[in-house]
């Protein structure tokens, strides 16, 4: 058998910037946008602005998150999850470091623009949202260490997304936009969930005290169904507390694309990598957008 050629430097980056974790920066902001459209308050260049700016920090707080579990030690061998290019050799801690803090430097020139156009609430949503990707793994007390990921996630991943997409074009808040933000939040942290539960043998031995190693697989389960209910019952909100359009229940009926997850999970042993249950969550956030922007916009 011939061994396997060494990746290309750029399959290497882009390994790294974890191209399967984007739609969980993506679907958020195409919610904001839509509800901007449907008000009549879309405007295309900080609609973009709050795109590649979301991407970016998503992008950096991969890279740092690459860097910082390498440096201490959660990052082995025995990792369940796919592989991290600093841990592999692929990629030097030294230029990791410098990777996260140039995409980061790129996110704040998209958030400047944005702020000039929007005012400071953006520069308070960007600098938290650039300090917590750093802080979710660096620092003394990394947040993502002591069982913060889920609440950070569903914030960032969720309202905060949402309705700050929204709120560069419309220059208000929308309660709407903050209650669909729930959504995506929900979804994000069932994502969260299903990594945290492979890796819950792993993290209890690197001192990372997620909450599945907390209070272990059952909560963890108990946990990841919880999010998907609560998905599907924000339209059901917006629908008849927020008057949104009825096809915005769409998106409810999208979440039947979770039960095979939602299976898989509920029968988790220790040592399973739940890949299937994985992709299956990533697929449900992406149709779940779409079907919320379809249901919203049509």
């Amino acid at each position: 058998m011939h061994a396997e050629p060494p990746p290309t430097r750029l399959a290497v980056w882009c390994r790294a910037a974890r191209p399967q974790t984007l739609p969980a920066a993506l679907t958020p902001v195409a919610m904001g946008v839509v509800i901007a459209w449907r008000a009549g308050q879309f405007d295309l260049l900080p609609a973009l602005g709050a795109l590649v700016g979301g991407l970016l920090i998503q992008i950096g707080t991969n890279f740092a998150n690459d860097y910082f579990d390498f440096a201490k030690g959660t990052d082995t061998a025995a990792r369940l999850g796919p592989a991290r290019m600093v841990q592999q050799g692929h990629i030097t801690p030294a230029t990791m470091r410098r990777a996260f803090v140039a995409t980061f430097a790129l996110a704040l020139l998209v958030g400047a623009a944005l702020v000039w156009h929007a005012g400071w609430p953006i520069a308070v949503i960007g600098l938290l949202s650039i300090g917590f990707g750093v802080l979710y793994t660096g620092g003394p007390r990394p947040l993502g260490y002591l069982g913060l990921g889920d609440v950070l996630v569903l914030a960032f991943f969720g309202p905060i997304a949402t309705a700050g997409t929204h709120y560069v074009q419309a220059l208000a808040w929308s309660p709407a936009a903050i209650v669909a933000g729930l959504a995506p939040g929900l979804l994000g942290v069932a994502l969260l969930t299903v990594n945290n539960l492979r890796d819950m043998e792993g993290d209890r031995s690197a001192g990372k005290r997620t909450l599945a190693v907390r209070f272990g697989a059952r909560f963890a389960k108990a946990e990841f169904a919880l999010c998907l209910l609560g998905a599907a019952a924000v339209p059901f909100v917006l629908w008849y507390a927020l008057g949104a359009p009825v096809g915005v229940l769409a998106a409810s009926a999208a979440c039947g694309l979770g039960v095979r997850p939602l299976l898989e999970v509920a029968g988790w042993q220790s040592g399973r990598r739940l890949s299937d249950a994985l992709a299956g969550s990533g697929r449900l956030l992406v149709g779940y957008g779409i079907a919320f922007c379809l249901g919203w916009a049509l």
